[in-house]
């Protein structure tokens, strides 16, 4: 019952070995991120459209629900850039940005999105996030950071500008050039060169005066922190908002007040399809994290749960004043690297904002705008990923055509329509590319007991006796092109008196599959030629068993391809000997395929094998 409970609620498993080692481990990581996680929560909310008090209220109690109920051990939850992105981009819809009915619909969308990743965790539906395909994923978040980026250049030049996608942007920042602030586009232009170069150099540079390299790597992330201190002093000191540089100005210094969104059936309809996508986006971003900080310790995180600890988490931001949040990259990282040991880390950097929020925003009076927006361009470019659009290109031309065009319809039209681009791409050219899956004609390689596409090897084969080897499972969309295959293959083969379909990548036969098979059985059956399978599957056998379809088979299924050819070379010799060896079949009209040998090359890649 203990081992059961704590599956969901996993503080119950690392709690009972919680000590004082690693209590001092989980507050120094807290402490860091804490510093970090300050002016990066403030920006969030200012690329959401939000209040920046709102970045800091989706860091708190957020955290600690996850603490609870999350399986990972080092990821950090809390408001990312591509969240605040599509927030902005959903409330858009709604009410203009900063409104109240705007910020109404920022807390629906994470109520709503907790909600649909509670219910997604409770059916465990965490395979919903493999509709997503990597190359999908990564033009996304690609396109993504590329409007993120554009979208704080107003910020860094200090003037206005509008647009939701690339080009508006773009096109608007050139018709408002002559408007730059200069003051503001020197801070924001010397913050931006600053964290660039303290990303790469930073660190060597604190390694060569005698710092060990885990110190040197903390300091060295801690550089936005370093920057707004610094563009505080200059600010205040010089007297720049008086210039026209636009600061942070008053942060309120209460907590978030508890208490559910307002209830308007029609605005959280709008709301609901981009609460899906939110989730969606969020749990991959997250799981992705989880994944790769986990394998680092050789710990493993629980998809299932993960979705109830991020539902968990966002439903938090819905009623604590915040909006959609999900695990970072960046502060995943830096918690990873400060030791963090337990996600009692996240509790307590929460605690940390908490204080921060009630003692230490007045000394974030005069933090620049300009300097918020270059921590956000610095985070989403190394978004940006331009070896993946070319590894793509280079290996599958199908799966660039998806991350291709997701790319372009986020650029051109936003991430909503983006996303949804790719993940129907993804599906279709899936239905495609398994609709006309790869088969191959084998033989046995001499001396052995291996079979081998007889296009790639030089292997014994028998008029008699005709292997086809199926490489893909059988389900609606492939169903009958087997059919036309094997009719396609039978009619140049006179001689044929068996036929063996080998089925060792056969993961799955649907109702289709088997409808195709039993039409198969008879077609076979009237030409005087019986049918076998082997090598099937356990759980593929599974279905099979009882079936009107094995009760009908002429043939055998053998375990293995070796035993099958041995038997069935033996039945052929008998039937030679007895001057039976000849059959004659109906199909003078085949339908053509070019799927297996001596046939024209497939449109899919043969394997070696």
């Amino acid at each position: 019952m203990a081992n059961r409970l704590s599956t969901y609620l996993p503080i119950l498993d690392w709690g009972a070995k919680y000590n004082k080692t690693t209590l001092a481990n989980d507050l120094v990581a807290a402490i860091i991120v804490t510093i970090m996680l300050i002016p990066q929560s403030l920006a969030y909310a200012l690329l959401a459209g939000l209040p920046p008090q709102i970045g800091l209220y989706a860091s708190m109690l957020p955290l600690i629900i996850y603490t609870v109920f999350g399986t990972s051990r080092t990821l950090a939850v809390g408001p990312v850039a591509i969240l605040s992105l599509m927030t902005a981009a959903a409330a858009g819809r709604i009410a203009p940005a900063g409104s109240a009915l705007y910020i109404e619909a920022a807390l629906i969308l994470a109520f709503l999105s907790g909600i649909i990743l509670l219910a997604m965790g409770m059916f465990r539906m965490g395979f919903l996030a493999n509709f997503l395909s990597h190359p999908v994923v990564s033009g996304f978040i690609t396109a993504s950071g590329l409007i993120i980026a554009a979208s704080q250049l107003k910020h860094i030049f200090g003037i206005t500008t509008q647009g939701h996608n690339l080009f508006q942007i773009i096109s608007s920042l050139f018709s408002n050039f002559g408007n730059i602030n200069y003051p503001t586009f020197l801070i924001g232009a010397g913050s931006l060169v600053f964290l660039f170069w303290s990303k790469n150099h930073l660190k060597p540079l604190l390694s060569r005066y005698g710092l060990k390299d885990k110190s040197a790597t903390l300091i060295a992330r801690t550089a936005p922190v370093i920057t707004v201190i610094i563009s505080i002093m200059i600010v205040a000191g010089m007297g720049l908002h008086h210039n026209g540089v636009k600061i942070l100005g008053d942060v309120p210094r209460n907590l978030p007040a508890l208490g559910m969104p307002d209830f308007d059936y029609n605005i959280w309809m709008q709301l609901l399809g981009s609460a899906g996508l939110i989730s969606l986006i969020g749990f991959i971003e997250s799981v992705s994290v989880g994944q790769t900080l986990a394998a680092k310790k050789r710990q493993r995180i629980n998809p299932n749960q993960e979705l109830i600890g991020l539902g968990a988490a966002s439903l938090a931001a819905g009623m604590t004043s915040g909006y959609p949040v999900t695990g970072g990259l960046a502060r995943s990282a830096v918690n990873f690297d400060a030791g963090a040991q337990t996600p009692a880390a996240g509790a307590f950097t929460a605690i940390g904002i908490g204080l921060a929020t009630l003692f230490l925003t007045p000394f974030l009076y005069y933090l620049p705008q300009a300097v918020l927006a270059a921590t956000i361009i610095l985070a989403v470019l190394s978004l940006v990923d331009i070896g993946a659009i070319r590894t793509v290109w280079s290996y599958s031309k199908y799966d660039f055509s998806a991350m291709a065009s997701t790319i372009f319809v986020t650029l051109c039209f936003g991430v909503e329509l983006g996303v949804t681009t790719g993940v129907a791409l993804s599906l279709l050219l899936h239905l495609y590319n398994t609709s006309r899956p790869h088969f191959a004609i084998v033989g046995q390689v001499p001396g052995t007991e291996h079979y081998r596409n007889v296009n790639r090897h030089k292997v014994v084969t028998s008029d008699c006796v005709l292997t086809i080897r199926i490489d893909e499972s059988l389900y609606f969309a492939n169903a009958r092109f087997l059919e036309e295959t094997v009719y396609s293959v039978i009619s140049n083969r006179p001689d044929l008196e068996h036929l063996v379909l080998m089925c060792p990548a056969v993961n799955l036969i649907d109702a289709s599959g088997l409808e195709s098979l039993d039409h198969i059985n008879l077609a076979l059956k009237d030409a005087g030629i019986t049918l076998h399978l082997s090598e099937v599957k356990g759980p593929v056998m599974d279905r099979l068993k009882g079936t009107q379809f094995l009760q009908n088979l002429t043939g055998e299924i053998f375990l293995y391809q070796f035993e099958a050819l041995k038997n069935l070379d033996t039945e052929c010799a008998k039937s030679a000997a007895k001057g039976e060896g000849e059959t004659t079949t109906p199909f003078s009209d085949p339908a053509p395929s070019s799927k297996l040998a001596g046939l024209p090359p497939t449109n899919k890649t043969q394997p070696k094998s």
